[in-house]
């Protein structure tokens, strides 16, 4: 290296030499001629010099380190027959064989940090034990890595290491299974979910043509999509698809949907589908399974929409439309009597809702509980938190005779639980919002009655699911059972002003998704002797609440019609916020409202809307879930300000996609 040194400085000095000879024989004859090229040339060879100094400094450290190995080890790693890279302990590259200095075409390396390479490329998982990384993307290509540790200056207390990276190109593997996954067969299950209902709206004469319309447009689909498609009934389609025109159509958000949703054939109402794809199965059987339980979950969310379901992972596509009212009560009926077989099967039922119970819990709880009685078996209804929205008439009721021994808490009800109890769960169908979970989990016979769409961690391996998402809440679906349940069913005036106040409370008194049979419930309630204005006194407000709810919705930011409020610390009744972002609604050019509220270190968030714009949706990405026009989310260990800008974002990339 000495020896080198020297020779270097002797090539410049003679360099320098032959220069200043050169110029001088020009300046004899042409002094300016003369003063030019000296300088010229002398910046050239000093220019040179450097950079050749540089590449000699680089090298002079891969040498540096080389001589730190034998002479055999050396001869090894540079005959390697594919790319190597030495890398300290902390990742720093040390050295590099000539095969990998191929991969970079020219690029330096020496001294970076490993990850400048590649991200995917961790020294720690290495040195913890990985013994290999597949497919990871260089240049262009792929390449599996394997590692060798070595600890050198072994004698010290703590030696260093450091990694021996092999680098196999498996391009051709990649590309190879990246083809054969884009190649495998998903299923798409394709229902017109609203057909019998579009058909009635339209004039009989054009009824063909829509028909016609829509089938031709899904068949158009399947061919563009390169499908397999059979009509399985008249508004039913199986589609095989190759996996790859899936992701294409994930990236398009499904644009199937707004195609028949367009359609105009003279019918007043929508044509809307719902649409189940199963992917990423073993078999095209695992699938089809896939498939018909992500449309299941899609018909359960109120139709209109995709769900795609990936094994254990669930995407949502669509779902912005209102849900549609069905007129006929065929099914209510058929749920009824199958509900009423079960309770007279069981030897004692139990009535549970979600967390912080509400009034549309208690009501439709106690409405199941008047069924019970009247086909005299025994029941419980589980309350753990007597909040301020439902104390007034759990008071009232409590303290009637047949109500002694009925409210309990959920310790007591796990005491109560044998092998046939029926576990009856009210306006709640999500395993994390029960009351409590250990019921669920302990009880074997379980039936659900929910309003809510269908959320994905929804309760499995129930014997009887009555998930209505058209319905105004539990309360009318419950008021509409008892009539099919028992035989001119009487209950008691309590009884039947619980119900009535439940329906009040999640339509805000008729105000929000109320259809005709939400006022058939109500009048059937009234008959039995239910008082609007004793309803109406549960409900008023104290001026305490009235002012706090003034405080709330002065905080509120308003931007793009969407208001944003956030509770001060001092008001914890989430009763109010809600109250608050109803009354948000009641402002000019305000569609929708969310009011955040902090309680036991929770975040929660109550969302309301005028139907333009879909707080399910939004919320649902927060965790939460409901209806277009009314949803709540729970948010765990969090700050309201966090909160509150992870709502603001996914407010705007909601309103961004809407503009599409």
């Amino acid at each position: 290296m000495k020896d080198k040194g020297k020779n270097s400085i002797g090539n410049f000095r003679l360099q320098i030499g032959i220069i200043l000879f050169l110029s001088c024989v020009i300046f004899f004859y042409n002094k300016i001629l003369g003063v030019v090229i000296f300088v010229g040339y002398s910046l050239i060879t000093i220019l040179n010099q450097r950079s050749s100094k540089v590449k000699k400094d680089e090298w002079s450290e891969i040498e540096k380190f080389s001589s730190k190995l034998d002479i055999a080890s050396q001869n090894n790693l540079v005959k390697m027959p594919y790319p190597l890279i030495i890398a300290s302990g902390k990742g720093s590259i040390l050295w590099y064989n000539q095969k990998f200095h191929d991969i970079l075409k020219e690029r330096k390396i020496l001294g970076e940090d490993i990850k400048n390479i590649s991200k995917e490329i961790d020294i720690l998982k290495f040195l913890n034990g990985t013994e290999k990384i597949t497919f990871v993307p260089i240049q262009e290509k792929f390449y599996d890595i394997s590692a060798n540790i070595v600890a050198i200056n072994e004698e010290s207390e703590n030696p260093d290491k450091v990694v021996l990276l092999y680098f196999i190109d498996t391009t051709e593997k990649y590309e190879l299974l990246k083809d054969i996954e884009e190649n495998k067969v998903s299923i798409m299950l394709i229902e017109v979910d609203n057909l019998d209902e579009v058909v009635k709206t339209t004039e009989e004469d054009k009824r063909p043509l829509l028909v016609a319309e829509i089938e031709r447009s899904i068949n158009s689909y399947a061919q563009n999509l390169n499908a397999m498609i059979e009509k399985k009934s008249q508004n039913k389609y199986v589609l095989a698809v190759e996996d790859k025109y899936i992701h294409m159509e994930m990236d398009k958000k499904f644009d199937i949907l707004d195609h028949v949703r367009d359609l105009d054939i003279g019918n007043k109402l929508s044509a809307t589908l719902s649409i189940g794809v199963g992917i990423n199965g073993d078999t095209p059987l695992e699938n089809h399974k896939y498939a018909a339980a992500a449309k299941e979950l899609a018909l359960g969310r109120g139709g209109d929409q995709v769900v795609v379901k990936n094994r254990d992972r669930l995407n949502f596509y669509g779902g912005k439309t209102q849900e549609f009212e069905k007129r006929t009560k065929v099914r209510a009926r058929v749920i009824a009597h199958a509900l009423v077989e079960l309770i007279n099967e069981s030897s004692n039922i139990i009535i549970m809702g979600h967390v912080n119970p509400d009034m549309d819990v208690l009501g439709a709880g106690i409405g199941i509980n008047a069924a019970c009685r009247m086909l005299k078996k025994k029941c419980n209804i589980v309350i753990d938190d007597v909040n301020n929205g439902i104390k007034i008439i759990y008071n009232r009721v409590k303290e009637l005779k047949d109500y002694e021994d009925t409210f309990i808490s959920s310790e007591s009800a796990k005491k109560l639980i044998e092998d046939n109890t029926l576990l009856v769960l009210v306006d709640v169908h999500g395993i994390d919002y029960v009351q409590n979970k250990d019921i669920v989990n302990k009880c074997k016979k379980r039936v659900i009655v929910d309003h809510h769409r269908k959320g994905p961690n929804y309760i499995e391996k129930t014997i009887l699911s009555y998930i209505e998402v058209y319905a105004s809440s539990t309360s009318e679906l419950v008021t509409e059972m008892l009539q099919y349940m028992v035989d001119n069913p009487k209950l008691k005036v309590e009884e039947a002003e619980a119900l009535l106040a439940g329906i009040c409370v999640d339509t805000k008194n008729f105000y929000f998704k109320t259809g005709v049979r939400t006022f058939e419930a109500a009048a059937f309630l009234r008959r039995l002797g239910a008082d609007t204005i004793d309803i109406k006194k549960v409900f008023s407000n104290d001026l305490d609440r009235y002012l706090k709810r003034a405080e709330i919705i002065k905080s509120a930011e308003v931007e793009n019609n969407v208001a944003v409020a956030t509770c001060p610390k001092d008001i914890k009744d989430p009763i109010v916020a809600a109250q608050a972002a109803d009354e948000l609604l009641n402002i000019t050019n305000i569609e929708a409202s969310f009011v955040l509220i902090e309680i036991n270190n929770d975040i929660l968030i109550s969302g309301r809307s005028l139907g333009d714009i879909n707080v399910q949706v939004i919320l649902e990405k927060l965790g939460g879930g409901g209806h277009i026009t009314m949803a709540g989310a729970r948010i765990k260990d969090s700050t309201i300000d966090r909160v509150c800008e992870l709502l603001k974002e996914e407010i705007g990339e909601y309103l961004k996609e809407s503009d599409k």
